[in-house]
């Protein structure tokens, strides 16, 4: 049956417009698609070729090589090392554990490394390398290489790390580096970058912590191409970062040496301060310790043998130890009376053995006294009632004076950790202190370096090198930076009379030099040599009126650490002074008999620049002396390596 036309064209006009309709829709979506697709690869275009870049770039700080040290004659102090290191990106590994497990299977790693490997990829971000074993064999990171393939995210690396080629000698001084803490973040304001790379090193104690801006240097970056499962592709560029400054000391390697090694069985502390700039040649605190140790990661039986050591050898004695310097103050006090014209050379005291102020007896420590005495055989002797008489004279506030120009109760500015002060009191400090009013006895008691004042022994090395100079030299610790000098420690002349400043090296000279000296037994015989020192021996416990009555004990019948600290303090050659010695023995007794022996042989190395000739010696003591010097565990020293990097 046909269809009317009329009806025919009717339904040929609806199919027209819905053709029309439906392809105007399709127009118009291709036109959207077009628009939106000519939006993301024309306008958007720069932005989305970045987040593909960033998805398969990665951008790394380059740690920085660190500064090395070297001593006076450009032997190396603190170097580095390779070390060969294997390390982790969490957000490119997958699965941490099976990660570990498998670098396990290839590199032998203890149930310590694993743990403080999973606590360090938890704190850090997960695109940050996390040091998952360091300190590797070639032949690790050579099995981890060969096994890339099937380690995604983890990277056999070659770092540095930091070697003390002197061990033990340098370790007060130069101190260590280890991995940065949290505690060490905390410090900074804005931290650089480079502090976030897991393990980085930076210095902890010592000059490696003070010097640390300058020996750091600055991180360099790299940028590497990895594939969808993060592993590395290629290295596409870097850019090399700065090393840190080298640093050359003051200080003689051979002679630090030395020092150590002669001080081996003590507690003991001993510096030598060059006279004429202020130069530390030696600065070395014993017992000592291997900082290499702490940089490896020390054991915890290790450690705790350093901490349990009644001898303390983790401090630094030198700079952080404050002792009541003796009987080697006695030249502030008499200088102070000299200078106020209360006492002159040639005035003398009687000394009984004692000296009763305020019913109080102020004992001399020879018991039956020295007689009548002045100030070259005051000195000579050691007589506490004469300085306990010139004292009362002069005052607390002069005496103090006096110590503070002689460099005494100030910080020295060394970049080594905790340097002291010390102690030099006067009226204002009791007053302000101690809530009380300074008494005669008081003065009595500092007079002769006990009570209130503290000295460490870089302050009593300051002081004999500003008495034999005349100058108010400063102590200096670092040569140069980068080969550049820094300022020396001369000073101004100091403002005492130059006459009485002689006086006080003349009563020096007669304790080394004359029969009836406390430090006649270790005198210098060469007569280019001589030398001027003073003894000292300072009280850790009061005596009691019943041990004096019964007979004080003595030290070796003590318990070590109630024994008298021993102090010697010299400089030489008297006539042309070049170095000032200050030692100090722990609980070692008499200064005469401890102190003074051990700072004689320093002297003699430092002057003489090798091992002490024995014609320096008594006839009589050098037999003991070769024996003594021959028995020390020196080190062999390599001389500097020619056209070595030096400071």
């Amino acid at each position: 049956m046909k269809h009317p036309q009329r009806d025919t064209e009717q339904s040929t006009r609806k199919i027209s417009r819905r053709t029309l309709v439906l392809g105007g829709a399709q127009l118009a979506f291709a036109g959207i698609l077009a628009l939106r697709m000519r939006h993301l690869q024309v306008e958007q275009a720069d932005q989305y070729r970045l987040m593909a870049e960033e998805n398969r770039i990665n951008i790394r700080l380059i740690p920085p090589t660190r500064g090395l040290i070297f001593d006076n004659q450009g032997r190396s102090l603190a170097e580095n090392e390779q070390n060969y290191r294997i390390v982790l990106v969490r957000e490119d590994a997958g699965n941490v554990e099976e990660a570990l497990a498998r670098v396990a299977r290839i590199v032998p790693l203890t149930s310590d490394e694993v743990e403080r490997a999973r606590k360090e990829i938890a704190r850090r971000s997960p695109f940050v390398p996390v040091t998952v074993a360091d300190r590797l064999t070639w032949a690790d990171v050579a099995h981890v290489a060969v096994n890339a393939p099937a380690l995604p995210g983890i990277t056999p690396e070659v770092g540095l790390s930091r070697l003390y080629p002197m061990g033990e000698d340098f370790a007060h001084v130069i101190g260590y580096v280890g991995p940065v803490s949290d505690y060490d973040l905390s410090k900074l304001e804005t931290p650089d970058p480079v502090l976030q790379i897991p393990r980085f090193q930076i210095g902890k104690t010592g000059v490696e912590a003070k010097m640390e801006d300058d020996l750091r240097g600055k991180a360099g970056n790299k940028r590497i191409e990895v594939n969808a499962v993060g592993r590395v592709i290629r290295e596409i560029d870097r850019t090399e970062g700065k090393a840190g400054a080298s640093l050359q000391l003051t200080v003689d390697a051979g002679l630090q040496n030395f020092m150590q090694a002669r001080m081996a069985k003590e507690s003991a502390a001993a510096v030598v301060m060059d006279t004429r700039n202020g130069d530390l040649l030696g600065i070395a605190s014993a017992p000592s310790y291997d900082p290499n140790k702490f940089v490896r990661g020390i054991s915890v039986p290790d450690y705790r043998a350093l901490t349990e050591n009644p001898y303390r050898p983790l401090a630094n004695k030198t700079v952080q130890g404050a002792y009541p310097p003796g009987s080697t103050f006695k030249m502030v006090t008499a200088l102070a009376a000299l200078e106020a014209g209360v006492v002159s050379p040639e005035d003398t005291v009687w000394c009984p053995g004692y000296t009763e102020v305020g019913g109080r007896r102020f004992h001399c420590w020879r018991r039956g006294g020295h007689g009548s005495v002045a100030l070259n055989q005051s000195l000579e002797q050691s007589c506490d009632v004469y300085f306990y008489e010139i004292a009362q004279r002069v005052g607390i506030d002069r005496i103090a004076e006096t110590a503070r120009h002689l460099g005494l109760g100030a910080r020295h500015d060394l970049p080594m950790s905790a340097v002291t002060e010390g102690l030099m009191p006067d009226t204002a400090w009791k007053r302000e202190n101690r809530g009380a009013e300074w008494v005669i006895g008081d003065t009595l008691n500092a007079s002769i370096g006990q009570g209130f004042v503290l000295t460490s022994p870089l302050q009593l090395a300051v002081m004999t090198a500003r008495l034999a100079s005349g100058q108010a030299v400063l102590p200096r610790l670092i040569k140069s930076v980068n080969g550049l000098e820094t300022p020396v420690g001369g000073g101004a002349p100091l403002p005492f009379a130059p006459h009485n400043l002689a006086r006080i090296r003349k009563g020096m000279y007669s304790v080394s030099n004359h029969r009836r000296g406390t430090g006649y037994r270790s005198r210098i015989v060469s007569e280019d040599m001589l030398m001027a020192g003073k003894t000292g021996t300072s009280q850790v416990r009061n005596i009691t009126a019943a041990e004096r009555a019964r007979g004080v004990f003595r030290n070796e019948d003590l318990p070590w650490h109630r024994r008298d600290h021993a102090l010697f303090v010299c400089f030489a050659p008297y006539d042309a002074p070049r170095i000032a010695v200050s030692v100090v023995v722990e609980h070692g007794g008499g200064g005469s008999t401890a102190a003074a022996p051990i700072a004689r042989d320093i002297a003699l190395r430092a002057l003489y620049g090798e091992m002490p000739p024995l014609a320096a010696y008594p006839s009589n003591q050098r037999w003991e002396a070769e024996q003594r010097l021959n028995a020390l565990p020196l080190r062999t020293l390599q001389p500097p390596s020619p056209g070595r990097n030096r400071a």
